[in-house]
């Protein structure tokens, strides 16, 4: 697999040790051989133990919790072989971390998505490589070549392929106004109507008015978002589509941060599934019956493997 003279190489930190098995496997490349770990005191230390000059490494780690010890990681790692002689170094972060704070809500906030990509580009990356950022916009934080995927087609394809029985009158719901077009996009995979959950807080401390603009009666909804965190966002939504008639609902998105008391709300909800990408690694105790994990290492192995030749990736962008 050397089609211009440098060797592919893929290599981990701890926060996506499984996914990056998973994607060298699909690569049909072995794993590199690097440690990373903490000294006493807390700080990081990283061990290379084989050698990547002029070789065309990609680094695989998500930005999740622990985000600032896993972003320290990346950091670290990608300093350690631009000082080792890389011939090209991309950052392969299926989560990206610190997307939320993409701009200033108010006075004196930090645009903390912006640094953290500057931080990526000086530490020595050559290019990033990421799946559903929260605002699309942050490509253009970075001045490095961005390559930006998505999980829709990975979820819609899922759901047209193995929940054939929940596809007859369905309709796709976006839990908010902010994820419109991601709902559009999905629902034209599955040909389905798509319906919009429009939350209003009448006044401080006042719990939200829910809208739902659409056709929801007695349909099966699917409601798709980038991100689930604490979960109250999408249970407070799959409550009222049954409030409001819909007669079963199912979830999906790509990044499932479950944070919080997101497992409780989700096993207490009146969500019948919730299917999700593994981009960040889900720990045991989050591992329950309600949620489905489908694998992003197929398509991030392709989009790597397109980097590696100098061939177009857009294809997988649609």
């Amino acid at each position: 697999m050397i089609s211009h003279g440098k060797n592919i190489k893929i290599f981990t930190a701890n926060a996506s040790s499984d996914l990056a098995k998973k994607i060298a496997e699909h690569l049909g490349v072995s794993l590199g051989d690097a440690q990373v770990g903490k000294f006493s005191d807390g700080e990081i230390y990283v061990n290379i133990n084989e050698t990547v000059r002029g070789s065309d490494v990609f680094v695989v780690q998500s930005t999740c919790d622990p985000v600032n010890d896993n972003l320290m990681e990346l950091l670290i790692m990608i300093d350690a072989f631009r000082r080792a002689s890389a011939g090209r170094i991309t950052a392969v972060m299926p989560y990206f971390g610190y997307a939320r704070q993409d701009r200033k809500a108010k006075a004196r906030d930090p645009i903390s998505a912006k640094l953290v990509a500057d931080l990526i580009a000086t530490a020595g990356a050559d290019r990033v490589l990421t799946m559903d950022l929260h605002a699309p916009q942050i490509q253009g934080f970075f001045n490095v070549p961005v390559d930006h995927l998505l999980g829709v087609p990975v979820l819609a394809k899922f759901f047209r392929e193995e929940m054939k029985d929940v596809l007859d009158n369905i309709v796709v719901v976006s839990p908010d106004l902010g994820s419109v077009t991601r709902a559009r996009n999905f629902a034209q995979r599955l040909d389905a109507p798509i319906a919009i959950i429009d939350k209003r807080r009448p006044k401080a401390n006042v719990s939200e008015v829910m809208n739902i603009i659409g056709d929801i009666k007695g349909k099966t909804a699917i409601l798709v978002d980038d991100m689930i965190d604490t979960a109250g966002t999408i249970t407070n939504g799959a409550q009222a589509l049954i409030d409001r008639g819909a007669s079963k609902v199912y979830a999906c998105c790509t990044h499932g941060v479950l944070s919080g008391p997101a497992i409780e709300r989700i096993k207490n909800s009146c969500i019948e599934q919730l299917v999700m990408l593994d981009t960040i690694t889900l720990s045991d105790e989050k591992k329950i019956d309600k949620i489905k994990t489908l694998s992003v290492a197929p398509i991030f192995g392709q989009a790597i493997d397109k980097v590696y030749e100098e061939t177009s990736i857009s294809t997988l962008f649609i």
